[in-house]
């Protein structure tokens, strides 16, 4: 069992509404939704303060790991609040962990990982990280 990290070990936190498709029949948030809100959360962080360009940029970002651990079960309507912080900088990649919060509790819902590797857009090789990319995702080291 992995370690909880409560609201405090995530620098950036993030709200993040559901939606109804996000229940499954059992009447809770469907895990593979629990990804959609990982990704959103740190891309929204690279977008916003790391300056990562989606659309044009030179560099972009492979997922090449995803690990979720659930704890406590979370249901639309409920908004649910994502923080996220950086485990590991590496040259050319970066180790995310992301807890997922129901809105103002301490104790997180889920907390999951994503490795992303940064490759050139056009050849897929890896590259180093940009120099503010790396400044930003520092400030957020864990």
């Amino acid at each position: 069992m992995i370690e909880k990290l409560g609201r405090s070990a995530y620098p950036r936190i993030r709200a993040l509404p559901t939606r109804w498709a996000d229940n499954d029949i059992y009447g809770h948030i469907n895990n593979a939704a629990y990804y959609g809100f990982f990704d959103t959360a740190v891309n929204c962080f690279l977008i916003e303060e790391a300056g990562l360009d989606i659309h044009a940029g030179a560099v972009i970002g492979l997922v090449v790991e995803t690990g979720c651990n659930y704890f406590a079960p979370l249901a639309f309507p409920e908004t649910v609040e994502a923080g996220v912080r950086v485990a590991r900088l590496g040259n050319s990649s970066v180790s995310f962990e992301i807890g997922l919060f129901r809105q103002g509790e301490d104790d997180p819902a889920a907390q999951g990982r994503f490795v992303h590797v940064y490759v050139d857009r056009d050849t897929r090789r890896p590259v180093p990280l940009p120099d503010a990319m790396r400044v930003a995702l520092a400030g957020i080291a864990g």
